[in-house]
């Protein structure tokens, strides 16, 4: 993704859930689109992950990876992707971010990940499906 669309070096990004994108841009304006979904967000005051599918505040149609995700946790018994919350068991809460949509990239067979900081300390983290140059 780096090599290929210089992901992690242009000066800007936009999110819209509304549309289900990710926008990279420079000053010359928007240069690379992707598709995305929503894993979940981190809070550093509940010090948990929540996973998208049960956050009501988001846009349904950003959530099915999520939903298949959780759907994956309960068919195999795995507590942390069938519960809403996970709680931050060791002290590196963008860790935990990154494990489970790390997850979610490889079941729902995902091109990549991204961590946009929200400003109480956690942070939104998508997914993305496809990705393109904007020309």
């Amino acid at each position: 993704m780096h090599r290929d669309f210089r992901l992690g070096s242009w000066s800007r990004y936009d999110y819209d859930l509304t549309a289900g994108k990710l926008l990279f841009s420079d000053e010359g304006g928007v240069k690379i689109v992707t598709e995305i979904q929503i894993a979940g967000s981190t809070s550093a005051k509940a010090s948990n992950w929540l996973w998208a599918w049960a956050n009501s505040n988001l846009p349904s149609e950003l959530l099915s990876d999520a939903k298949l995700v959780r759907s994956f946790g309960e068919k195999n018994s795995i507590d942390e992707l069938a519960q809403a919350y996970v709680p931050n068991a060791g002290n590196d809460l963008e860790a935990l971010g990154w494990e489970l949509t790390g997850t979610m990239v490889r079941i729902c067979h995902a091109l990549g990940a991204y961590r946009s900081p929200r400003g109480e300390g956690g942070a939104l983290y998508l997914i993305f499906k496809s990705i393109s140059s904007a020309n």
